[in-house]
């Protein structure tokens, strides 16, 4: 007698609330960052925990973070959960509307351990969250992903957890897009100053101008057809430069430019300053 294949299917509890979508804060990014460069050095990856909150149309808000102590090996994980809980009280006292959405590791793609970390967020809130960032730059860049788990069932026997990726947005401001691309780029060897990032920005800038008014000639010369859309923007655009005299601009830019110099140069003094105390503190406690 012929019998059907058996079929693998998620649990219906699991999947009936997982969350549609995340949105992370590029706070979160730094922080997860920070932690890895800061592990211990017998570490491979950091985990943590993420808060947030969960908003109506199903997307997980993740607005802050923070590391927990782990220890992990091919077989087993061990998570410092007093530590989790300690850390959770006290950011509840400052901040009790962020809570538990999910967890946060280093490294590309899910881990063998992976499922074992997330078993323990599902005990802490329903339905977690899981945000990889790949800081080991695995295919050039820093990949990251985000996501949820259901349960694989056989009739009524739960054999293995499957991770699914869920759409992924980074929330920036212009100010931490550029942070984060420098992040991203595995050719960087120093991180910009203040006068190297405005030139940078400058180059753009020029490059965005030169790519307008390419358009406005080829509208002009009837070689493209008319966007009124576009048209508005550029009018926008112009419209919300401040009038100003050649004279005055450039006095403007070059004291913003001065500006800048004194913050370096007070700088450098400071970091001078801090080197030679440091160096008399150690002589000091030599003699």
């Amino acid at each position: 007698m012929a019998t059907s294949p058996a079929l693998l299917f998620p649990s219906p509890s699991s999947a009936s609330s997982a969350p549609s979508s995340a949105r992370v804060e590029a706070v979160v990014l730094f922080n997860v960052c920070d932690s890895y460069v800061r592990r211990p050095d017998q570490a491979d990856r950091v985990i943590g925990t993420l808060l947030g909150s969960l908003l109506s149309d199903g997307t997980v808000h993740v607005r802050n973070s923070y590391v927990v102590p782990h220890s992990e090996s091919a077989d087993q994980v061990a998570i410092d959960i007093d530590y989790h809980h300690n850390m959770y009280a006290s950011h509840q006292k400052v901040n009790p509307k962020e809570v538990i959405v999910g967890w946060f590791s280093t490294g590309f793609g899910v881990s063998g351990g992976s499922t074992l970390i997330h078993e323990f967020y599902s005990r802490e809130v329903q339905n977690p969250i899981h945000l990889t960032v790949d800081t080991g730059f695995t295919r050039g860049e820093a990949s990251i992903k985000a996501y949820i788990s259901s349960n694989l069932s056989l009739r009524d026997s739960q054999l293995a957890a499957q991770f699914q990726e869920i759409p992924l947005d980074l929330k920036m401001i212009e100010a931490e897009k550029a942070g984060f691309e420098i992040l991203k780029s595995t050719m960087v060897e120093k991180l910009p100053n203040d006068l190297e990032g405005m030139e940078s920005s400058m180059g753009k800038l020029y490059i965005l101008i030169d790519e307008i008014y390419k358009y406005v000639d080829d509208v002009v010369e009837g070689r493209v057809a008319p966007d009124n859309r576009i048209g508005r923007f550029i009018s926008d655009s112009f419209a919300s430069v401040p009038k100003l005299s050649p004279a005055a601009f450039d006095k403007l830019f070059n004291d913003k430019i001065q500006d800048n110099l004194a913050l370096v140069y007070l700088s450098s003094i400071t970091r001078t300053q801090i080197s030679i105390a440091e160096k008399l503190n150690t002589a000091a406690q030599v003699l």
